[in-house]
């Protein structure tokens, strides 16, 4: 063989060679880091996300509904709500309070010729001293009432000084819706529309009870006595006196 052919021999081993050559890969490891490292950014971005969108819906929680509530059931429909009772003002007193000169509560419990087996009715008592004195002096039982608070409080005190609380009781009532039938006697120092407002509970008393009333008449009713009584300064007191049944007056056309 010449010397060119030995040539072309030898290059064609060589090509072969170059053709026969392993070729260069990139080795596992560096693919698995590469996805190792898409795994961790994918996972850091949905970390990223989960925390962007979690406080908004935190928030989403956290604020108050807007719907509108539901509709109420049948039974709370149908409940009826409990009533609420007015409350009444305290009854004014229908007089300002002036007190019966002793020597006149005197004279009135003599007129209605008071004993230990009376009950003393004193409608509007005032500092309670003629339902003390009827106790003091008779030894009857005797009640006393008023709408004044304070009047109520001061006969509590006269009743307690005079020591007469287990013959005498004092209370806070309107006297125009008393009971009157227990009553033997019935003292008033009222003005004479008032006096005339009681009659129809004074027609009520037993027979023979005793009305008497300090200064006023009783219009439309005839007493049975009229007594006057001289008071300090010389001014003299009236004391009127009925007796049950009463005697009205007739009526002129």
């Amino acid at each position: 063989m010449s010397s060119n052919g030995m040539k072309w021999v030898w290059v064609v081993v060589c090509l072969g060679l170059v053709g026969c050559a392993p070729q260069k890969t990139e080795p596992q490891k560096a693919t698995g880091s590469k996805a190792s490292a898409t795994k961790r950014a994918d996972s850091t971005a949905s970390k990223a996300a989960s925390q962007a969108t979690s406080p908004a819906t935190s928030q989403e929680q956290k604020a108050p509904s807007s719907a509108t509530p539901p509709p109420p059931t049948q039974a709370q429909a149908t409940q009826t709500p409990p009533a609420v009772e007015p409350t009444e003002e305290p009854k004014r007193p229908d007089v300002i309070f002036v007190p019966t000169p002793q020597e006149v509560v005197d004279k009135m419990l003599e007129l209605a010729q008071v004993t230990k087996d009376d009950v003393v009715y004193d409608l509007g008592c005032g500092d309670g001293r003629i339902v003390v004195t009827a106790a003091k002096k008779f030894g009857c039982r005797a009640f006393g009432f008023d709408v004044d608070p304070q009047r109520i409080q001061e006969s509590k005190e006269n009743v307690e000084k005079n020591g007469v609380g287990n013959l005498v009781t004092i209370e806070q009532k309107d006297i125009f819706t008393l009971d009157l039938s227990k009553a033997n006697v019935v003292t008033l120092y009222l003005l004479p529309s008032l006096n005339v407002k009681l009659i129809p509970q004074l027609e009520k008393l037993k027979p023979g009870c005793r009305i008497v009333s300090h200064d006023f008449d009783m219009r439309g009713v005839t007493p049975d006595k009229v007594v006057t009584v001289d008071g300090d300064g010389g001014y003299g007191h009236t004391v009127y006196l009925w007796t049950t049944p009463l005697k009205k007056e007739a009526e002129t056309k």
